[in-house]
């Protein structure tokens, strides 16, 4: 009895002291990987999709190298034109626009992308011609689309102010104004016309700004142009960061 024991008591001691299987670790997971964000598309490159229609009335303003002025648009003056241009500033076509033609007494003319992939995506986004309004004329001060003799319907992007009274030069070939500067037309006078029209627009088109940085130097170029908010638009509420106070309005009575 007593060997017995003493077995039973070393078997037990055996099994006590053998440790139990370790259980064997699941592989770690492989860390996900990052998800590639698609690259931004730029809208300027799909002229196909910037059709918004243009309010009423709405006033743009140009900051330039030479200072600022503000245009006016009068949708009713030309309402395809009237939209296009809304299109362009809200998608910032003009930034960095040269101001690459300026005949005295006649037009400053801009509107060619800086950025020639820009410039070849609105080579062919054309809109069709405004009928001229019958009050409303090319006078010194109004915005107007510029656009070849031929073919008809061919306007883009490109635009001139009338710096002197074209009315009888212009009115006849259909160039229907939708704007005119209210503010700091004295820039628009003043901006940089000594290069006159030697600056090439086949050139303009091809290699963009690069082109007239080097070649033209001293033009003045838009820094910014920005749709205004309408007058008499509600600025945005600001939260209060008083505390709360209790009303001290009386409670109501029931009748």
């Amino acid at each position: 009895m007593k060997a017995l024991i003493v077995l039973l008591a070393t078997g037990t001691v055996m099994l006590a002291q053998t440790p139990p299987p370790t259980k064997s670790a699941a592989p770690a997971a492989k860390p996900a990987a990052p998800v590639a964000k698609a690259p931004a598309v730029n809208p300027l490159l799909h002229p196909e999709t910037l059709k918004a229609k243009a309010p009423d009335s709405f006033k743009v303003k140009f900051t330039t190298t030479h200072g600022d002025f503000v245009v006016e648009v009068h949708r009713d003056w030309s309402p395809l034109g009237a939209d296009r241009f809304y299109n362009l500033v809200k998608n910032r076509f003009f930034t960095n626009a040269a101001f690459f033609r300026i005949v005295p007494n006649f037009i400053v003319q801009f509107g060619m992308a800086p950025d020639p992939k820009v410039g070849a995506a609105w080579e062919n986004a054309t809109i069709k011609d405004d009928p001229m309004k019958a009050t409303v004329h090319n006078t010194k001060g109004t915005l107007v689309y510029a656009k070849p003799e031929m073919p008809a319907n061919a306007r883009t992007t490109q635009l001139f102010i009338n710096i002197g009274d074209n009315t009888r030069s212009l009115d006849p070939q259909g160039f229907s104004p939708f704007a005119e500067v209210t503010e700091g037309m004295d820039i628009v006078l003043g901006l940089y016309s000594g290069y006159g029209e030697r600056p090439d627009q086949g050139h303009i088109t091809a290699e963009g700004k690069a082109y007239l940085d080097k070649n033209f130097p001293k033009l003045d170029m838009v820094k910014s142009a920005v749709i205004l908010p309408a007058e008499g638009a509600a600025a945005p509420a600001m939260k209060s960061t008083a505390p709360a106070t209790k009303s001290t309005a009386a409670p109501a009575v029931k009748k």
